[in-house]
């Protein structure tokens, strides 16, 4: 007898594993997928092959990390009776639509892909750019189509991989004379992208700015109490500017009672709310949320074994559906095939 047709929207979704998760993926992409988890048919994705872009030379930690991402997968909620958790790098036919996809994208276009070129002077690369690296927005490209996702969490930073995604796609089907593979839409989340606890770039693991999903009640107080706020604000009397101050920033996207955030921003503009009480207000909003998390995640990382069988089945899982999109593409542009 045949499984019935699921014929939910398809999320792909996912992360580098270069470390544990922090605050910057809870706000954007994480609580999204553990929302949409059971109303949509969810792909979540540990590209450990796209860590190894920029991280070639310590192969050890990217292996390490799939799963310590894992864990912080399934401390947040994300159900695994409800979304597909697999590998990267388990999964062949990524490999196999990336190699294909790169002879329907110029090196230019790649070059000037934004997100591509802002990470490019992040790091430093210059022009000694991996190639893995420079790449990046078409292995993107074939995880998202391998899956046949229609729909792409992700912060308003990545938007352009996804846009490349879709010109892949519009050439593809314009070449085979029908669409074989759909486009998808980029799900960006209300907050946006999160800034480091310094203000001065995106939270990120390689910034040192980040505050783990894994904080101690001790790293989260101190995280807060060193948060970038108004330099100009020098005394509690004095008026202070809201935008720009990661303090606010925060609350904004971690509050629930967005009136009360209104009322602190008002009595800051005005003059007589000094930076330690609005961070403690934060860190107040800050354990409650992590607390939880934190303990979730010492169990599952109490038994990895449950964790290493539950990422096997989810990779064969996604193995069958990303093979069937291969076999069919293939055979759309007419190349060989011998079984």
């Amino acid at each position: 007898m045949s499984s019935p047709i699921d014929n939910r929207p398809v999320i792909l979704t996912g992360d580098r594993t270069t470390g544990p998760l922090h605050l910057g993926h809870y706000v954007g992409s994480l609580r999204n997928r553990v929302a949409l988890q059971h109303s949509h048919r969810q792909f979540l994705l540990l590209a450990d092959t796209q860590a190894l872009t920029d991280n070639a030379h310590d192969p050890d930690r990217i292996r390490r990390n799939v799963l310590e991402v894992a864990f912080d997968y399934l401390a947040v909620g994300i159900d695994p009776a409800a979304t597909t958790i697999c590998v990267q790098s388990a999964l062949p036919a990524l490999a196999e639509l990336t190699l294909l996809y790169l002879n329907f994208v110029t090196v230019g276009r790649l070059e000037r892909n934004p997100t591509i070129k802002t990470e490019i002077q992040l790091r430093g690369f210059e022009r000694d750019i991996p190639v893995g690296f420079l790449c990046y927005p078409v292995a993107q490209a074939a995880d998202i189509t391998a899956f046949k996702a229609t729909l792409v969490p992700v912060g308003e930073d990545q938007a352009p991989l996804i846009e490349q995604t879709n010109e892949i796609v519009r050439r593809l089907n314009r070449q085979v004379g029908r669409d074989v593979l759909p486009e998808a839409e980029a799900m960006i989340p209300m907050v946006g992208r999160l800034p480091g606890i310094d203000g001065k770039a995106k939270m990120s693991k390689s910034q040192g700015n980040a505050i783990p999903l894994s904080a101690s009640p001790d790293d989260i107080r101190q995280a807060v109490r060193g948060m970038f706020t108004d330099p100009d604000h020098l005394r509690a009397v004095d008026p202070g500017k809201v935008e720009g101050n990661v303090v606010f920033t925060y609350l904004d996207a971690f509050a629930e009672d967005k009136d009360f955030v209104e009322e602190l921003k008002a009595r800051y503009r005005k003059g007589g709310l000094g930076d330690m009480v609005v961070k403690r207000q934060l860190e107040n909003i800050l354990q409650a949320l992590l607390a939880p998390i934190r303990e979730r995640r010492k169990r599952f990382a109490g038994d990895p074994g449950y964790v290493l069988d539950m990422l096997r089945q989810g990779t064969l899982r996604a193995k069958e559906r990303t093979e069937a999109t291969f076999a069919e593409l293939r055979a759309a542009l007419g190349l060989f095939t011998f079984t």
